[in-house]
């Protein structure tokens, strides 16, 4: 039964293939938590302009509608249903459909405020009303891994996000034993479900340009699927069904890098987070991520890190040690 998993459970037995999931490797790797949500509104005439924020953010249209334009993409009008996801939250303007001058807001003053914020005529039902808010990467490698997601998903009638976002919202607002964990997957699967909704092929070259493309995503399972074996160009390109050149091109073009600096890259994000990992071994994490020795490995991370992977095991543990104290 080669290439079978067999799942026993009380209530579950499921038979079929193993297959290697990038999307969902990516969306562990980047840890997020610290989850801070709240309401938006605006009445009248209104418009307000955010400095640029660097954490990703979210939001779902309730009720009503407003305009949004964040910078380097074209502007959108939000509907009811409505969901947007910003990865890095560059600077952007949200307003009503009424031109006025935008109030200049600081994103970072704007973050710490847990109530419900009110833009325009602050009497009377609202024009629109937004649920959002933002969280934290924890992972070291957050710049990279968000650089091969689209920096706005917009989605059209997402009710199961509209679900989901609720959802978040209703659980920052009140201490519960287990929070912080029930948080952080909630945003997990708000990012997968974002993301596996949005139109791939349309995407800007990163991960969902390349899992849209049928040859592409077939040599992106095989990396994730067993990165410690020795993939070439060649042996991508076969996985691929591609010539070499024709692969190496494509590649290239539709996820916005190289195929082996892509596999380096994902090692290096790999062995980072084992030797976070207190009493890892560097053998072990130079065999799992494809190094036929410590010393090869330890020259490979150097050069990719700036430091050698004994001295940055030590680092996260001195941080970890430092966060539990």
């Amino acid at each position: 039964m080669s290439g079978l998993s067999i799942i026993e459970h009380p209530f579950l037995i499921r038979i079929g293939p193993v297959l290697s999931d990038p999307l969902v490797e990516i969306i562990r790797l980047l840890q997020p938590n610290a989850v801070f949500s709240k309401g938006i509104s605006g009445a009248g005439e209104w418009a307000v302009r955010y400095s640029p924020f660097g954490y990703p953010s979210f939001c779902v249209v309730m009720d009503g509608s407003c305009r949004l334009a964040v910078d380097g993409h074209d502007s959108i009008r939000l509907e009811v249903g409505d969901f947007i996801l910003l990865s890095e939250t560059p600077a952007f303007t949200m307003s009503g459909f009424e031109a006025t001058t935008p109030e200049m807001i600081d994103s970072e003053v704007a973050a710490t405020r847990s109530d419900e914020v009110r833009h325009g005529r602050q009497s009377g039902p609202p024009d629109v009303r937004l649920l959002g808010g933002y969280f934290i990467f924890n992972s070291p490698d957050a710049g990279l891994l968000t650089s091969l997601l689209p920096g706005l998903v917009h989605l059209r009638g997402a009710d199961r996000l509209t679900k989901l976002v609720a959802v978040i919202v209703e659980e920052t607002r009140e201490w519960k034993p287990g929070r912080e964990l029930v948080l952080s997957r909630l945003v997990e699967i708000l990012l997968i479900e974002a993301l596996r909704s949005a139109p791939g092929k349309d995407a800007p070259p990163g991960l969902l340009k390349g899992l849209a493309d049928d040859r592409i995503v077939a040599a992106l399972r095989k990396i994730h699927g067993n990165i410690g074996y020795s993939w070439s160009v060649a042996t991508l390109a076969k996985e691929a069904s591609l010539s070499r050149s024709a692969f190496f091109n494509r590649f290239t073009r539709t996820v916005g890098m190289a195929p082996i600096e892509y596999l380096l890259s994902w090692r290096m994000m790999v062995a980072k987070r084992e030797l976070a990992k207190r009493g890892c071994r560097i053998a072990e994490v130079a065999e799992r991520v494809g190094y036929g020795s410590a010393s090869a490995f330890s020259i490979a991370f150097s050069r990719h890190v700036g430091i050698p992977p004994g001295q940055y095991a030590r680092e996260c543990w001195v941080t970890q040690d430092g966060l539990n104290a």
